[in-house]
């Protein structure tokens, strides 16, 4: 596989039209950090959502779909369709209150909830956690699936590969704040869908596969069809759709599908224009996310177990890739590598596209962490605008070079997606009830992080050197949720409740609802009583929506395979209940309630 003219002129191309538009909004974004981080709050909803699902789809996604796909089938899926749930719990419950909220990042809403030292300290600790820490491994992940593509596909070293994209990303993220990541992120968002939806077709037609229906007759793959794991049994049932169904989806803390919502995506509400448009770029994304873009990288790592049925028939085609990184996910660029130019140099830039989108985002979302919820809280507070933005291009650039560093040390995207996982888990159930239970406080979720880390640790680095029997990722993540769950709970109780005053604010503020205010608002006027029951009326409304649209989505996601699959009558009953379903939410909608 070479690249020709035509495919570098394609590759060049996308890589001119992006850096023009960083260059477009730079003028803008250089204003204030309400500009650089946040758009001034003015941003189309239609634009928010599509940059979401941009950013949720990089050039580690196909990679980990295929892992999954590869090890466990297509029902292995679960282990991510099942964060639909939090995901749709976030559209209709939580993107109206955090547009209602008004704060510049997600957690600046800590000390607008929380009070005292505790609450400071909390906004601080978790700038560096989730800016610094998080953030790199997200990035080193996405970063070692774009090392693997162009080891494939342009015969780049690890560090070329890294020095030449990541400078390209940092220049337009750096110029153009969050206005430019969510413009370019547009188009990437059309690019890389025209090349993974592409290439899933030409690759059907190559000899070795013989057509859709050729392969999904083929021993290989017949066996790994099912959308839902044998319930007969249990060693696959419980860790693969069990498991994530009904622990996982609120209980662990993941970028892009945050229990609550949080992150680049609290990031998106809070730049549209309202809350109405909050929310539809939330369902947008979430729509999309999980009902659109699956089945293109399902269909290419199926065909891949025909073309590549093991790790030593990749190690012998490519005898010139460092053995170390070749894995299961190393399937999808391998089968990139057999589409005919032209095609080649479209899909190139399309997962060029997929990783430009979500490295612009976490470099700007990290950076205004660090910029808004570290520096000016804690180093400068009297920092001019112009100064601030200096810092946040700054953090741009150094989240860039440590992310790139820590990428080479990793193997795999299912490795890294675990790990994150793992650290995540237990914390969830916080950012949930957070908004509607007056209790938790600060050091819930202080002693919640900690613990959480401090179980992964264990698990990854610890537990194997003990010579006891390594647990499954099921066990370890189940351990890991336990364990936080009762200790931030003991915590809450056992620590000093938020200062009344600081609840009376952040209630009237955010107005969320529900039975978890009953001790607050006992003791406020009656006009406030009244309001409450007013936004408290919306809330059962809002649950329905929530479980329709996850019906609508998933109904929509089996639909999908089951005509791919030719199973027509089946895939005709789950179209007609998904069309059903939508109509239900968007009737619904009329009584969801806006400020």
């Amino acid at each position: 596989m070479i690249l020709n003219a035509l495919d570098w002129t394609i590759i060049l191309s996308f890589f001119t039209i992006t850096l023009l538009i960083g260059l477009y909004a730079m003028k803008t974004a250089g204003k204030s950090t309400t500009e650089f981080f946040l758009s001034g709050r003015n941003m189309s909803w239609w634009l928010l959502g599509t940059s979401m699902v941009a950013t949720t789809f990089s050039t580690d996604t196909p990679n980990l779909v295929t892992d999954i796909v590869r090890q466990n089938g297509v029902a292995g899926n679960w282990a991510w369709w099942a964060f639909l749930l939090t995901g749709m719990l976030t559209v209709f419950v939580y993107a109206k209150l955090w547009r209602r909220s008004n704060v510049m990042t997600d957690l600046e809403f800590y000390e607008i909830r929380y009070s005292g030292k505790a609450a400071a300290f909390l906004r601080g600790f978790r700038a560096i956690y989730l800016g610094a820490f998080f953030n790199i491994m997200v990035l080193a992940m996405i970063s070692l699936a774009l090392i693997k593509i162009g080891a494939v596909m342009l015969h780049w070293s690890a560090l070329k590969t890294l020095a030449i994209m990541y400078t390209i990303t940092a220049i337009y993220s750096a110029l153009g704040g969050l206005r430019g990541v969510v413009l370019t992120d547009f188009i990437q968002f059309i690019v890389t869908m025209i090349g993974s939806v592409g290439a899933a077709i030409i690759l059907l037609r190559l000899p070795q596969i013989g057509g859709i229906t050729n392969m999904l007759a083929h021993g290989a793959v017949s066996t790994r069809l099912a959308l839902l794991p044998d319930f007969s049994n249990m060693q696959e049932l419980i860790p693969l759709f069990i498991l994530p169904l009904a622990v996982q989806w609120w209980s662990v803390w993941y970028p892009g599908a945050e229990p609550g919502g949080g992150g680049y995506i609290a990031q998106r509400m809070l730049s549209a224009k309202s809350e109405r448009g909050a929310l539809g770029a939330s369902l947008l994304f979430n729509v999309a996310h999980y009902a659109l873009r699956p089945w293109p990288w399902i269909l290419v790592a199926l065909a891949s177990l025909i073309v590549f049925p093991d790790i030593p028939s990749m190690v012998h085609a490519f005898p010139n890739i460092d053995p170390h990184i070749i894995r299961h996910d190393f399937a999808y660029p391998a089968m990139l590598s057999l589409l005919p130019n032209g095609m080649l140099g479209l899909v190139m830039a399309s997962l060029i596209a997929a990783f430009m989108s979500t490295a612009s985002t976490h470099l700007n979302w990290g950076a205004s962490y660090l910029v808004n919820d570290f520096y000016r809280r804690f180093v400068r507070p009297d920092a001019t605008e112009k100064h601030l933005v200096f810092i946040g291009r700054v953090s741009t650039i150094a989240l860039m070079i440590v992310s790139a560093i820590l990428a080479l040390a990793l193997k795999n995207a299912l490795q890294a997606f675990q790990i994150l996982l793992q650290v995540g888990a237990g914390t969830g159930l916080i950012y949930i009830l957070r908004w509607f239970w007056w209790r938790i406080n600060a050091y819930s979720e202080i002693v919640a992080m900690i613990i959480s880390f401090i179980v992964a640790i264990y698990f990854e680095f610890v537990h194997p050197i003990t010579g006891l029997p390594i647990p499954s990722e099921a066990i370890k993540l189940l351990l890991g949720v336990g364990i936080t769950t009762i200790v931030w709970l003991l915590a809450t109780f056992l620590t000093p409740p938020t200062r009344m005053d600081t609840l009376y604010t952040f209630y009237k503020r955010t107005r969320p609802g529900g039975p978890g205010w009953r001790y607050v608002f006992n003791s406020m006027k009656d006009d406030e009583v009244m309001e409450y029951q007013k936004d408290a009326s919306d809330f059962p409304i809002s649950i329905l929506c929530m479980v329709l649209g996850c019906f609508t989505v998933y109904a929509a996601l089996f639909a999908t395979g089951y005509w791919i699959y030719g199973r027509w009558i089946l895939a005709s009953i789950l179209t007609c209940f998904a069309c059903i379903t939508a109509i239900g939410v968007s009737l619904l909608w009329r009584h969801l309630k806006f400020h």
